[in-house]
């Protein structure tokens, strides 16, 4: 038998009838679903440093287990020194199973290991059922070694969900197991 994800059996077994039940939804293809993660990180001081860029993708490839991509200028801004094409950051999109893997080892292990943990914002929402999350420290991932750190450094986690409303993709994402904070 092939390997499924935690999340994602329990996504299929539970979640979409919690769903269901909340918002009434008439057809299974209606329960809004989570379609991919991106963790992102930019590096403003790789404008100076090259090898800054590549450590910032070598994190985040061992954080997420895919391999990421440094990201470019789009345009010259002459105040930061920046010209167009140079790399300034990294990427990484995760899909299917990756994504829920990645979602799990962040709710089960990485997000508890945050100092003075209490939950997570919901303001990070976007209008159209999108959710923004910042790490402050790349050191809460069990995957990365403390000792073999040059710098400490947050990177965006960016959830794209189905859903049409923020409140679906918030019932969403805390049905999925995210900690959200109480009002």
């Amino acid at each position: 038998m092939a390997y499924i994800p935690r999340l994602k059996e329990e996504y299929k077994s539970r979640v979409i009838s919690a769903l269901t039940e909340e918002f009434g939804y008439k057809n299974v293809m209606q329960v809004p679903k989570l379609e991919k993660i991106i963790v992102s990180r930019g590096v403003g001081a790789a404008v100076s440093d090259k090898k800054l860029v590549d450590y910032a993708v070598e994190e985040i490839t061992k954080i997420t287990g895919q391999k990421a991509v440094a990201t470019i200028s789009k345009k010259d801004v002459a105040s930061f020194k920046l010209r167009k094409g140079m790399p300034i950051g990294a990427k990484v999109t995760l899909r299917g199973e990756r994504m829920y893997e990645f979602l799990d080892r962040l709710i089960t292990s990485s997000l508890p290991r945050v100092r003075d943990f209490g939950g997570i914002k919901s303001t990070g929402f976007d209008g159209r059922g999108n959710y923004n999350l910042g790490v402050l420290e790349q050191i809460i991932f069990p995957e990365i070694d403390i000792d073999k750190v040059n710098k400490i450094a947050g990177f965006d986690i960016t959830f794209v969900t189905s859903a049409n409303t923020d409140k679906e993709a918030k019932s969403l994402l805390s049905e999925l197991g995210l900690p959200f904070k109480k009002n």
